[in-house]
């Protein structure tokens, strides 16, 4: 499988730290200190989880090498949807007339990119598909409350896009060389530790220790495991993209994995953490980065909990 291209929208609001001070005394440094975290970004008015998905879609057009109508199967990854029914993979079917593709929408919480890509693999090994989208969004300040001490100043809402085809279509493409996923339920505070219940007081994370934890053990054990899968040592890595859930748990995953400077991909100082997308806007803003034969990981943590890696080839 190849990513042929990758893309990503962010709001044009940005809340910084100073606007948490102001609504209930949190400071910049207590939150930078604990986070990482500078600015999030937040949606507009008229702004949610479906037009973002068809917006980081769009960022992308002019980048590929085919007919947007050519793409087969649309996975769209989110936790935060605007609609249940007609979902953010549906509403990217309508908004760019992509007959005859398959379209579904999953949630992993922050892990669901990648179990997302794992659906796109099951498709092309049957021979159902050929070229794929997968597209996540997050909208996270529509669930969560500005005034939990806990969490409310992580969040950022944001969109990320990929287009992953079964062959080698251009000399751009980055190669997926191996994903994994594991459901992790069954440990710590597997379902309380964050949770999103529209009717029962929203987004929250009442157990971000537990999180902190498991999230560090599980991001490093999940690149150890895809690398020894695949004959490749920790010194192979040339970029690192962990997901964005807090800069500690990044920081700590970064030592453990021996990681020299210049290897780690982040953007939660501006954008939050904004879920599932992103690692998705992470591989997007540093595309031009990446050269001829580095080696490119992702690994998440999402909420339930859940684990993955991702091992890539530019």
């Amino acid at each position: 499988m190849y990513i042929t291209t990758a893309s990503h929208y962010l709001p044009n609001t940005t809340v910084f730290n100073e606007y948490y001070t102001r609504l209930m005394g949190l400071s910049d440094e207590w939150i930078f200190k604990r986070s990482g975290i500078r600015s999030r970004s937040k949606t507009n008015i008229g702004e949610n989880t479906n037009t973002m998905a068809i917006e980081a879609v769009k960022a992308a057009i002019d980048r590929l090498a085919y007919p947007i109508r050519d793409v087969d199967l649309i996975v769209g990854a989110t936790y935060t949807p605007y609609d249940t029914v007609g979902t953010l993979a549906h509403a990217v079917q309508h908004f760019f007339d992509i007959a005859g593709a398959r379209v579904i929408s999953i949630s992993s919480a922050c892990s669901s990119f990648l179990n997302a890509v794992e659906i796109v693999e099951g498709y092309f090994a049957t021979n159902k598909s050929k070229r794929a989208l997968v597209v996540s969004s997050e909208h996270n300040s529509a669930y969560s409350d500005d005034m939990d001490e806990q969490s409310g100043h992580l969040w950022g809402d944001g969109a990320g896009a990929v287009f992953i085809s079964k062959e080698r279509i251009s000399d751009d493409d980055i190669k997926i060389l191996d994903l994994n996923t594991t459901g992790l339920g069954h440990i710590g505070k597997g379902v309380e530790g964050v949770y999103l219940r529209p009717n029962n007081g929203g987004l929250k994370m009442p157990f971000g220790k537990d999180i902190f934890v498991n999230a560090t053990k599980y991001m490093v054990s999940e690149v150890k495991d895809i690398l020894k899968k695949n004959n490749l040592t920790l010194d192979k890595i040339v970029h690192l993209i962990p997901h964005q859930a807090n800069s500690r748990i990044i920081a700590q995953v970064a030592e453990a994995l021996e990681l020299r400077n210049g290897e780690l991909v982040t953007n939660i100082e501006e954008t939050g953490n904004t879920g599932c997308a992103s690692t998705m806007i992470g591989l997007s803003q540093n595309w031009q980065r990446f050269k001829k034969e580095e080696l490119i990981v992702i690994t998440v943590f999402g909420g339930g909990y859940s684990s993955g890696a991702m091992l890539l080839k530019k």
